[in-house]
């Protein structure tokens, strides 16, 4: 049976051209016919289309408009008015069908249930950014990636990318020539200033190289019956402190290349100086550690006893609280600033202890380095008075330094590798291993800004490494770098 709501066409109702009529001539012929009510329905149909609504076929139109109903404003911090709001609640709206009740549930499903203490997402959103990066969001960067990341901590706390290692260059960028630098385990040769300038003991002689400029500058010369044995520079100020083996100690003012004072008191060389303020401590092969003021008339001021060997190694904590001195007979001591017998006395080492460093970055903690039999970094907590940790290197310590930026520390190596390493603490990973010294690596120093250090060795050679970073505050590079290239003498 026919559908009663559409009616079929007859010959009467429509008058249709020939096959042969041209295309542009083809038309209907409504107006002049008599439709039957049937048809009438149908044509009131097609002209009022708009406003007929099937009950079983779906409305198009010729635009597109977005159902609002099922989006989440409050995922961008957007909130509509009231009246935005009614419009766009399906189905007249109780309070199951509003875009609130929907947005809950949104959130709930896609972040989990909200606890009191999370922020409002609707709250505040006037003005606020659309694409605002939102950090309550669970989902992280980390969970596009193939490598599978633990994504399973606080949604509140952002993923830390894994940065890749830094790359440390295994060449010296600067090779100085140093004739005369002698072989000698208990000798302290090479110091770096504050100013950027670098003081290296030759023979009889001390000479100056400014980093900046690379000139070099002879300050002194001790004369035959005597030599150099130990450089140290204060901490401020263009003063240098020479150890001679002779036994005493000269003041210089290297601005003026003027000798300030000398300083009597120990009997054999002094190998070794470490500087905190005005004070100046020196070790000596006489067994004797001496503290000295400088703007006192005495040579010294106190005397420090203890060692049973040469002192060979000595270092003031950044605090200028504590010295720490190691010597010939395997010991390291700890001293305050006014005690005369060592309040703390370390016995674990085989072998003389040359290379010793406080850390700048947690009080209290000191490394230290011992010769040939003994081949071991200890790291010690002078605050609490116990051993953390011990680390075979293989081969003879000679000298230690803590990065001021980073938590790493640099040795440097004797027999039989005559090596540089660079450590990463506490962990104690192996982040570079630096050759190219033929003789021990017996001295070391490092730049002002942290970046460098420069060592020496018997083969008469000054090397500078990059081996740390920058620190974050820091945007400019050294003033010494790789325009620096190139082979030169110091003296």
């Amino acid at each position: 049976m026919a559908d009663p709501m559409i009616s079929q066409p007859t010959q009467s109702q429509l008058n249709i051209a020939a096959s042969t009529t041209p295309r542009h001539q083809h038309h209907l012929h409504i107006e002049n016919l008599t439709p039957s009510p049937s048809s009438s329905k149908q044509i009131n149909r097609l002209i009022n289309s708009n406003h007929y609504i099937s009950p079983s076929r779906p409305i198009y139109s010729d635009r597109f408009i977005p159902c609002r109903s099922s989006s989440n404003f409050a995922l961008f911090n957007i909130s509509l008015p009231s009246s935005a709001t009614a419009e766009i609640s399906p189905g007249g709206g109780g309070k199951e069908d509003s875009p609130g009740a929907y947005a809950a549930l949104l959130r709930n499903a896609l972040f989990g249930p909200q606890t009191p203490d999370k922020k409002d997402w609707g709250a505040g959103a006037a003005g606020r950014n659309i694409f605002r990066y939102k950090m309550e969001t669970r989902q992280s960067l980390h969970s596009l990636s193939p490598f599978g990341f633990d994504d399973t901590g606080d949604p509140g706390v952002s993923n830390v990318a894994i940065k890749t290692p830094r790359k440390v260059s295994r060449s010296p960028y600067k090779v100085l020539d140093a004739p005369a630098l002698q072989d000698d385990f208990y000798l302290n040769l090479v110091d770096w200033s504050s100013h950027n300038v670098l003081a290296v003991g030759l023979g009889t002689c001390v000479y100056l190289w400014n980093a900046c400029s690379s000139k070099v500058t002879k300050l002194c010369d001790l004369g035959n019956d005597d030599g150099v044995c130990s450089v140290g520079w204060a901490h401020r100020g263009m003063h240098l402190a020479i150890g001679t083996s002779n036994g005493k100690v000269q003041i210089w003012d290297a601005s003026r290349c003027k000798r300030i004072r000398t300083m009597e008191g120990h009997r054999l060389r002094v190998g070794a100086l470490a500087w905190s303020s005005s004070m100046l401590s020196s070790g000596s092969r006489d067994k004797s550690i001496l503290q000295r003021d400088i703007r006192a008339h005495e040579d010294f001021v106190s005397k420090l006893s203890g060692h049973k060997s040469e002192v060979c190694g000595l270092k003031w904590s950044y605090d200028n609280r504590e010295l720490a001195s190691g010597g010939n007979d395997n010991r390291l001591f700890v001293w305050n600033q006014h005690s005369t017998q060592p309040v703390l006395k370390y016995c674990d080492h085989t072998a003389a202890v040359k290379a010793i460093a406080w850390s700048p970055h947690l009080h209290g903690l000191l490394a230290s380095g011992g010769g040939t039999a003994d081949r071991c970094i200890r790291f010690w907590n002078t605050t609490t008075n116990s051993h953390l940790s011990c680390m075979d290197t293989g081969s003879q310590v000679c000298n230690l330094v803590w990065s001021k930026n980073v938590n790493e520390l640099v040795s440097t190596h004797g027999y039989s590798q005559n090596q540089i390493i660079l450590w990463r603490y506490p962990t104690m990973s192996k982040l570079a291993t630096l050759t190219g010294h033929t003789y021990r690596v017996l001295y070391l120093a490092m730049s002002p800004d942290g970046q460098t250090i420069v060592t020496g060795a018997g083969d008469e050679t000054l090397r500078f490494w990059s081996v740390f970073p920058s620190p974050k505050s820091q945007n400019t590079d050294s003033e010494i770098g790789a325009s620096s290239l190139g082979r030169t003498t110091i003296r």
